[in-house]
């Protein structure tokens, strides 16, 4: 499986490929939305994990513009704001779940769920 991580933070970019590499063959990281579309074009990543607050582009318009390239692009929001409007934003933008920060263990169960049905890693 192929991996896109979009944070401004690269402490939780760390923190997060830290927990991804049983379920990643590939890893990539950017840390603006504005990035995050190149990236994906040229990666073609299974999931992409998107935060929110972002410096240029925030996640939600990031989203947007990558399931505008990709209607089948898998979007997981990951972030601090427990908050049903962002949520439902990101909804509206095309992600496909809604993971916080505070429980990445979430995140690694919603991988487990998303491995390719092919192999173990992609």
């Amino acid at each position: 499986m192929k991996l896109l991580i979009v944070d401004d933070n690269a402490g939780v970019r760390r923190l997060i490929r830290s927990i991804v590499p049983g379920f990643a063959s590939e890893i990539c990281e950017c840390a603006d939305g504005g990035e995050a579309l190149t990236v994906y074009q040229h990666l073609r990543p299974n999931v992409v994990l998107m935060d929110i607050r972002l410096n240029e582009v925030d996640g939600i318009q990031a989203t947007a513009q990558i399931k505008a390239f990709d209607p089948q692009a898998r979007i997981v929001i990951v972030t601090d704001y427990d908050d049903e409007s962002l949520r439902q934003a990101a909804m509206r933008a095309g992600a496909c779940d809604y993971v916080l920060k505070d429980n990445l263990l979430d995140l690694a169960q919603l991988l487990i769920m998303m491995q390719p049905a092919d192999s173990g890693k992609e």
